[in-house]
């Protein structure tokens, strides 16, 4: 993940919509109900066999859609940047919530994301661009939607379910944790970070919906732009493993405490689409190559390997949702995905300890050496290049 304005974002359409590389039906801001044509980039045949195309070029001076019209429906952003060594994600925005992204992506790299989008206004968004906002329009209706498919259907209500359950016990262990932060407790407060922490990076992509919300619950230390902006899980995290001293945190406890208890409120209005949920799965897996390998993440604690843990199982239960449709769409597809969580998982079980380096259930990742951590980058590789294509079957 990148600072709080580049890397977690918002969407959240009321009990509507969202879309985060992950997840949540997207919906336009300023619906017009108009029935307009689809212009560039649409392919032949009626409103419910169209898939739009729209490339985006990220540059230090914008991020302009090409076309900047489509029809509603699946619409597929394919994100390159051309040459910008400032500029490196580009996100689709409703008001202020960001409806999908790609991010992490520098000079010559390319990635894409997947929306069913409504009849609407909305901006393309290039956090650091000259011009770092631009326009883009959806018109008409699409006449057939993933609600026409009782397998998504109830994929979309069982995942939201599981969330829904995930954030709920967020809420319970970071209150455990925040009173221990609260009461000077440093031996119990590391223990129980970690037991917060998986369920936070589970449902990661949900949080980064709320851009601002999830910046002030997992923000970092260079995400802040000043000192006191660092606030959440990984500034009290640097209280304990760093400063060893918890001495002024517990107002940082209580705040967290609030976040939290204002993501559970959340995410309970939240109605996920199919695609999006499989972009949050691959939002999952790229967080663990990104930030978990790299040993980001927990760059004062080391439990990196448990974060690992919550990204994998969070990725996991959104492919599950999906499988049953995906087998039906492309079983030979349905098939990679599965091995490659077998073979990741089995990746990851190696570091298993008992009962693990601070009660994690994992070793110290500061001790892991390079070749190994090149090992678990290249399995986690290539399950996030097969879990990248489930949103392009299932639009």
């Amino acid at each position: 993940m990148n600072a709080p304005s580049t890397h977690r974002r918002a969407v959240a359409c009321a009990a509507t919509a969202l879309a985060a590389g992950l997840l949540l039906t997207a919906c336009g801001g300023h619906k017009d109900g108009s029935g307009g044509s689809g212009g560039a980039g649409t392919k032949a045949g009626d409103a419910s066999d169209r898939k739009s195309t729209v490339a985006i070029s990220i540059t230090d001076k914008d991020c302009a859609p090409s076309p900047a019209t489509v029809p509603a429906g699946s619409v597929k952003f394919d994100v390159t940047n051309k040459d910008s060594a400032k500029v490196t994600e580009a996100e689709l925005m409703d008001g202020g919530k960001m409806l999908g992204e790609k991010e992490n992506l520098t000079p010559g790299l390319s990635g894409d994301f997947t929306l069913t989008l409504d009849a609407g206004t909305y901006e393309v968004y290039c956090p650091g661009a000259d011009t770092s906002k631009t326009k883009f329009t959806v018109t008409g209706a699409a006449k057939k939607t993933w609600k026409d498919d009782p397998q998504l259907v109830a994929a979309t209500r069982q995942y939201g379910a599981w969330i829904t359950g995930e954030v709920k016990e967020l809420v319970t262990t970071t209150d455990a944790f925040t009173a221990a932060v609260k009461a000077g407790k440093t031996d119990e407060a590391k223990t129980l970070y970690g037991k917060a922490r998986i369920h936070y990076e589970r449902i990661e992509p949900t949080a980064e919906i709320w851009g601002d919300l999830d910046g002030r619950i997992d923000g970092r230390a260079d995400d802040a732009p000043t000192p006191a902006d660092f606030t959440g899980f990984h500034r009290i995290e640097q209280a304990l493993w760093q400063q060893k001293s918890l001495t002024g945190t517990a107002q940082l406890a209580d705040r967290l405490d609030t976040d939290v208890k204002s993501l559970y409120a959340k995410v309970k209005t939240v109605e996920y689409q199919p695609a999006e949920i499989a972009n949050g799965a691959t939002d999952l897996v790229n967080e663990i190559q990104t930030s978990k390998i790299t040993g980001e993440e927990e760059r004062y604690s080391h439990i990196d390997l448990l974060d690992f843990d919550g990204n994998l199982a969070g990725a996991d239960e959104a492919v599950r949702v999906l499988l049953p449709a995906l087998k039906a769409k492309d079983p030979a597809l349905a098939a990679t995905v599965t091995e490659r969580y077998r073979q990741t998982a089995a990746a990851l079980k190696k570091y298993v300890a008992t009962p693990g380096y601070e009660n994690t259930g994992y070793v110290d990742y500061s001790k892991v050496t390079a070749d190994q951590r090149r090992t678990l980058s290249q399995t986690v590789d290539a399950y996030a290049e097969a879990v990248s294509k489930i949103a392009g079957k299932i639009a």
